[in-house]
């Protein structure tokens, strides 16, 4: 049976092309996704500022719920865990207790916090390669270790020593005076020193050294440190010493980490990025997979379908349906094992091709590395084997069970319509799509609705895949006559489609899908988008907004702007996220004076009179989740881990828009990593307003501060959105093509089998323009009711998740980019027809009727 399957696959390659090609992109895109999903779980973090530190202790990051379940006798504990935004800090007490440690040389306290150059224009100096700039204290600097190569260690207040780095990009020099934009107002300082680190210039970020003193003042959280590190006496182990400082800090929240998981406690991004990883690797994997399935099994049936004499005549010689099934089921494996090998292996760069393109997009840092294994392959090749068997084994049923009769009919035209087992499996398939269509409509958190949405999608597709032949026939019950208005071309591509329905599904599931699919990844972000945008532009009552180009806005630049005549109200933002048990939610500090009068929420229950120190305002999402109203308590862990308990004031409709909880800027602002605003709302008076000129004039002695009107702040919002969005095309956008190719794959394997058909055309009197003419036609055809489907699929899902998450069923959808969409299916629809319609014209008609099927 195998030798048989071999000659097969020698004989029939242009059919089985097809069916390897999808298989090939499937098992490639496992791959991927699979490393990336490995990397989010065992991805190493590499240090940099703990470089030459064995052994850093570090506070708990995360907020753990433990949950206790009684079953009979057996009482079962549950602990879970889930990371916090902002740096979870020590009591400084800790640096003492680590010091008196056996073995420890050294515990050197390390604080954090933003720092940036300004140029002598007055315009904010980025860190290396526009990473973060951070400043510490000298007493830091063994940690990494950096040594002064020039000049002297900062003793004074008004001291600063850069690293090499930004010395050589500045040609700053020991003596020279530097302006620093940190935490507080912006401050000269004399350089006394440029430094380096021992193993050459770090990459993900540029330090700043400042005198103890200073550097306590700009941290800004007096008696706490970022983290501890911890240098042994000679001779002493790192296992030992981490074992020795563990047991000195039992019963605290303090964490003792080594080697490659100093990584994550230097870098908090990083971490979570492990995390958001592994979503979107699962993601793009679970959907590259079902629609690998869905294009597979289509191609399968597609081949199988134009063996059908040849299969006839198998059973006609006595071959049983089990022998048959057994032939196609080898000829499947065969062509899966071959696509998965060779598509597993192609896997590995474009996994690296990904992760290089996340970390341009700022989705990932750059320090975490990929972490490659033998797993992701095999699950690739697992993957494609079971595809491809799974696939031969649905298209096969039905085919092996041909009478021996049949091997006498030349026709290779259909002979039964759609089995009722096909037709009530795509009736399951709708029935399921319109399911997840009502429970997307409910789902109000995007991380929720994604997955839904998408596959929301494919089991629609699968509906169309399954009941394609009576779609099929009831387009051409509404297309049939305008067709046959042609004399020829018109009436032969009718007539084809009437007499071969199922190939005309085949062609038309692929192309449904990749509309439908395109038409959701590109609409989902611009639905999201133009909702925040609104809601943000209505509920914003300032005149101007000021922005920062560096780390942020000082509180300062408030100060200034509220004793500046004609101004009536400034409120400070201030962004983190918080936790209320283990959800997360988005959240802004503002400041209450005058607070109704730049912002307006959409208040539907309670007030923002007497908005305070104690109060949270919350979105309705966050109001329905936590069952809260006006009145209530709601405890929640701020970002730093700090537990509080405050009041909820009122509850607003705009969360999109303004985050889903807001609580003071005086609250926020102590309990985040960076407490500049990231905007200043303004609001002016009526008469005698001051304009931006005014403005900026009083704002002139900040670096990198900027007054900006709603129009520049709504294009900065669109960018920002734009580039989160970017993110997802490009992690959709392989699926995408991959969509594509399957389409392209079986347009071109339909009508590279019809060359006996066209030559008997030719043979009846009908030229090669009138066959191409056909060709058009058909493909115009299979384009129109895949758009219409596809469209379909995708207004039906795009509407629900609008639903759900706006609360509106209007679903932003940009015509040009809808327009683009359906013309370039339209031209993989006409390039896979025509193409091989020419080369399957290229013989002459009699040696092409004559040749073997």
């Amino acid at each position: 049976m195998l030798r048989y399957a071999l000659q097969t696959l020698s004989a029939r390659k242009g059919g089985f092309t097809g069916a390897f090609l999808a298989l090939f992109c499937a098992a490639a895109l496992v791959t991927a996704c699979g490393v990336l999903l490995e990397t989010g779980l065992r991805g190493t973090i590499g240090t940099e500022r703990h470089a030459g530190t064995p052994v850093v202790v570090a506070a708990d990051q995360n907020v753990h719920e433990v949950t206790v379940e009684h079953k009979g006798d057996k009482t079962k504990t549950k602990e879970k865990a889930k990371p916090l935004g902002e740096r979870v800090r020590l009591p400084a007490r800790t640096v003492t207790t680590l010091a008196a440690v056996p073995g420890v040389r050294a515990a050197l306290p390390e604080i954090t916090f933003p720092a940036s150059a300004v140029s002598p224009e007055g315009r904010i100096v980025p860190g290396v390669d526009a990473k973060p700039s951070y400043g510490h204290s000298w007493t830091s600097a063994p940690l990494t270790p950096f040594t002064l190569i020039r000049g002297a260690a900062p003793a004074r207040p008004d001291e600063v020593v850069i690293d090499r780095e930004l010395a050589g990009r500045t040609g700053l020099a020991p003596g020279d005076r530097l302006t620093v934009q940190s935490t507080q107002a912006p401050r000269t300082y004399r350089v006394t020193g440029v430094a380096a680190p021992s193993g050459g210039d770090l990459r993900q970020q540029t330090s700043l050294f400042f005198s103890d003193a200073e550097a306590e003042r700009l941290y800004g959280h007096e008696g706490e440190v970022s983290t501890v590190g911890v240098l042994p006496e000679p001779g002493v182990a790192t296992a030992e010493l981490a074992a020795r400082v563990g047991r000195a800090l039992e019963g605290s929240r303090a964490r003792v980490v080594t080697g490659g998981d100093r990584g994550p406690v230097e870098f908090l991004d990083a971490a979570n990025a492990r995390i958001k990883l592994v979503s979107m690797g699962g993601a793009i994997g679970g959907t590259s997979l079902l629609v690998a399935i869905l294009v597979v099994v289509g191609t399968f049936a597609l081949t199988i379908q134009q063996r059908h004499r040849e299969l006839a005549l198998l059973r006609a010689v006595a071959a049983t349906p089990r022998q048959v099934r057994r032939l196609i089921g080898r000829e499947a494996l065969i062509v899966g094992l071959l696509a998965g090998v060779l598509g597993s292996l192609a896997g590995l760069p474009l996994a690296s091709w990904l992760h290089g393109r996340f970390v341009v997009l700022k989705a990932i840092p750059e320090t975490l590395d990929l972490t490659y294994s033998v797993f992701p392959v095999f699950a690739a090749l697992g993957a494609a084997l079971l595809g491809a068997w799974s696939a031969a084994r649905v298209s096969a049923r039905r085919t092996s069970r041909i009478r021996p009769a049949e091997a006498l009919s030349e026709a290779a035209m259909e002979h039964r319509p759609a089995s009722a087992g096909r037709i009530a499996a795509g009736v399951a398939a709708l029935v399921a799509g319109t399911v997840l269509l009502a429970v997307l409509s409910t789902l109000r958190s995007e991380p929720a609705a994604t997955p839904v949405t998408f596959l929301s999608v494919v089991v629609l597709a699968v509906a169309v895949s399954l009941l394609g032949p009576l779609i099929a026939r009831a387009a051409l019950a509404v297309l049939g006559a305008p067709l046959r208005t042609s004399r020829v071309a018109g009436h032969l591509a009718a007539a084809n489609a009437r007499a071969n329905t199922g190939r005309l599904a085949a062609a038309i599931t692929p192309l449904t899908l990749l509309i439908g699919m395109a038409c959701t990844v590109l609409f989902v972000q611009t639905t999201m988008g133009a909702a925040a945008t609104a809601q943000a532009r209505t509920g914003s009552k300032a005149d101007w907004v000021v922005a920062s180009a560096g780390p942020g806005v000082p509180a300062r630049a408030a100060d200034t702007l509220r004793r500046l005549p004609g101004v009536s109200a400034v409120t400070e933002v201030v962004r983190t996220s918080v936790r209320v048990g283990l959800v997360k939610y988005a959240t802004q500090g503002v400041s209450t004076d005058g607070l109704t009068r730049t912002w307006d929420p959409g208040v539907t229950a309670g007030s923002l009179d007497g908005f305070g120190a104690r109060s949270v305002a919350m979105s309705e999402l966050a109001a329905d989740d936590l069952g809260k109203k006006p009145g209530d308590t709601l405890k929640l862990t701020l970002g730093d881990g700090t537990e509080t308990e405050l009041t909820v004031a009122a509850v607003y409709e705009r969360g999109l828009g303004f985050g889903d909880l807001t609580m003071s800027h005086e609250l926020v602002s102590r309990h985040v990593d960076n407490p500049l605003a990231s905007s200043l709302l303004v609001k002016t008076e009526a008469n005698d307003r001051p304009g931006r000129a005014a403005l900026q004039k009083a704002l002139g002695a900040l670096p990198g501060v900027a007054v900006l009107d709603r129009d520049e702040v709504e294009d900065l919002r669109a960018e920002v959105q734009q580039s989160n969005a970017e993110v997802n095309y490009v992690a959709m956008g392989l699926i995408i093509a991959f969509t594509a190719i399957a389409a392209v794959n079986t347009l071109a394997v339909s009508v590279a089998d019809r060359a006996r058909e066209f030559a008997l055309l030719r043979l009846v009197g009908t030229t090669r323009r009138q066959v191409r003419r056909m060709l058009r036609i058909e493909a115009a055809l299979v384009t129109l009711i895949a758009t219409a489907l596809g469209t379909g699929i995708a207004y039906a899902v795009l509407t629900a998740f609008s639903l759900g998450m706006t609360g509106s069923a209007a679903p932003s959808m940009d015509p040009w980019t809808y327009l683009g969409v359906v013309a370039f299916a339209a031209a993989l629809a006409f390039l896979a027809t025509l193409l091989p319609g020419r080369l399957a014209l290229a013989g002459r008609p009699a040696d092409v009727i004559g040749s073997r099927q």
